[in-house]
């Protein structure tokens, strides 16, 4: 029966010699023979185990699971555990590098809408995509409380138009306008906005935010703290609470 020393077994398995050595000190592949002089000696039936060592090290298998199912009595009873558990940590691995890829993608595109990049500007995206869930928390809640205002203003145009009957239109009218000012309110009390001047996160008077001209992701505002008039990013108020000097 043929016998490989330890470079010929890291040759065959595509490892490195200490590598072989480091199995071995850990109980994991022990030589079948060792020489007068001390040198390690495998059989082909190690080499064997050393493959399958290698291949569940491909599939990330710790070295101390593989070591416990290297020496069970029953491997098979085992095995499915130790598969589910690695494939259980791989998939939340998965969800966290694709989490990453997401945020690296987000932070491309905001950098492309900076008109002037600095740090600062980094914190302000940063800032803005960690308030993200929030802010869209907050916009579903508003659009859910304004839909039954909606259903009435359609009902009563419809009614108007196909048949004539008109009284709907002023009760929708009439209950629009102080509804439209108390969820205005309400919502800008749940958000603020960040000067891309000197990247304050501040709160506006209601006044100018209910007026102001908008985007989906921006508001026209005069920054409380530099004074400079111009588009600012919506955020989640949160934590920020009314004007704040952030460590950007």
């Amino acid at each position: 029966m043929s016998k490989y020393t330890t470079g010929e077994v890291a040759r065959l398995c595509g490892v490195t010699v200490r590598t072989v050595q480091y199995y071995d000190t850990r109980g994991i592949l022990s030589p079948s023979e060792l020489t007068e002089g001390g040198r390690r000696l495998y059989s082909e039936d190690d080499v064997k185990r050393m493959k399958i060592v290698c291949f569940l090290r491909e599939l990330g298998l710790s070295i101390e699971a593989i070591r416990q199912l290297l020496t069970e009595e029953d491997p098979g009873s085992v095995i499915s555990l130790l598969l589910d558990a690695q494939e259980a940590a791989l998939r939340k691995e998965i969800g966290e590098r694709e989490e990453m890829l997401g945020k690296l993608s987000d932070l491309r595109t905001g950098l492309r809408s900076v008109e002037e990049f600095s740090l600062e500007s980094i914190g302000d995206i940063a800032y803005t995509m960690t308030n993200r869930k929030e802010l869209k928390k907050t916009r579903a809640i508003m659009l859910l409380t304004a839909l039954p205002l909606g259903v009435l203003q359609w009902a009563s145009v419809i009614l108007w138009i196909a048949r004539g009957i008109w009284q709907l239109f002023p009760v929708w009218a009439v209950v629009a306008v102080p509804y439209g000012v108390i969820l205005s309110r309400w919502y800008f009390r749940r958000t603020a906005y960040i000067c891309p001047g000197c990247h304050t996160v501040f709160q506006p008077k209601f006044k100018e935010a209910f007026w102001a001209a908008h985007t989906p992701a921006a508001r026209k505002l005069t920054c409380p703290s530099c004074g400079r008039r111009g588009f600012c990013v919506e955020v989640s108020a949160g934590s920020a609470g009314a004007e704040e000097k952030r460590d950007a």
